[in-house]
């Protein structure tokens, strides 16, 4: 399962093409995408990439019930927690890929790192990758494009799957 987590309201449309192409490359290569699963930003456009590719799209709602999900996923799990549901989002994600860096997605990306899940940044820029290279040098990798990430996230499953 590969969590694709980044800004919601606050999305670039740089932002959004990417992470779309993300989730339909996430489908392709046959895994799970996990997203936040709300009808916004990086969450909406990752899990309609995925599931136009025919893929299966799971959002971890911060909310309890599953009013103001996108209409892209397969399952939706309603949580009920707020914030506190991006550590269900990490910890259920085989690899953690940040499309683009808001408050949140900073905080998925240190729980990220703090519980030894793989961490690729895709358009997150060199302000958070200067942060978490502070925090947790050598423990994330930089992704060039949506391409490239899912040749880190692969690398990452396969080193896994081996160790």
């Amino acid at each position: 399962m590969i969590g694709v987590m980044g800004p919601g309201a606050g999305a670039t449309e740089g932002d959004l093409i990417r992470a779309r192409e993300l989730g339909a490359l996430i489908a392709g290569a046959g895994w799970t995408l996990l997203t936040g699963g709300q009808a916004v930003g990086v969450m909406d456009a990752a899990s309609r990439g995925a599931a136009d590719a025919g893929g299966l799209v799971v959002g971890v709602l911060p909310q309890a019930d599953t009013v103001g999900a996108s209409e892209a996923l397969t399952v939706a799990v309603a949580t009920g927690l707020g914030n506190a549901r991006n550590a269900v989002n990490v910890l259920s994600s085989d690899v953690v890929v940040a499309c683009g860096m808001g408050l949140g997605t900073a905080s998925e990306v240190a729980l990220a790192l703090k519980s030894g899940r793989p961490v690729v940044l895709l358009g997150c820029g060199e302000a958070a990758e200067g942060f978490f290279a502070g925090l947790a040098p050598g423990r994330f990798q930089v992704a060039a494009d949506p391409e490239a990430a899912i040749a880190l996230c692969r690398a990452a499953i396969e080193s896994q799957k081996s160790a």
